[in-house]
């Protein structure tokens, strides 16, 4: 049976073999480019459909299709803040953060997104299941050399 760890292996490989982008993969699977990653990188499970999807695309074994299903156990090692919503943030980064890496470097390549000219924005737009959170975050990217 193969382990989550060993269906990202084939995912990357497949990725760069095919020369394949995450947008690429996201438009099979129906999802959003960040949330699609992030799945493939372990810290989110797709639909059956959407699995099937990556793994026909990719070229991958049946196995890897149930194992992108499953629902994974989210878990990033640092110390963890205590407040509720800065610790949000923590999450968001640690599901999402290697997700958000790979995209950038995709689009800009080996670089960086800024924290030092960095701008952000936040609005809260109302939504009938609940009022919702809307960030925009602004960095200048920032080439390794």
């Amino acid at each position: 049976m193969l382990t989550k760890s060993e269906v990202i292996t084939l995912i990357r490989a497949a990725k760069r073999e095919k020369k394949i982008g995450w947008s690429e993969i996201a438009a099979a699977a129906g999802g959003s480019e960040i949330f699609v990653a992030s799945a493939c990188l372990g810290m989110n499970s797709l639909s059956e459909d959407a699995s099937r999807k990556v793994v026909d695309l990719l070229g991958l074994p049946d196995e890897a299709a149930v194992v992108l299903a499953e629902y994974p156990t989210k878990h990033f090692e640092k110390t963890v803040p205590t407040d509720p919503c800065i610790y949000r943030w923590y999450e968001i980064t640690g599901v999402f953060g290697e997700a958000f890496k790979e995209v950038v470097q995709e689009k800009f390549g080996d670089g960086i997104m800024s924290a030092i000219d960095f701008s952000g924005d936040l609005e809260a737009q109302p939504d009938q299941k609940g009022d919702r959170v809307n960030p925009a975050l602004s960095g200048k990217f920032l080439p390794y050399k």
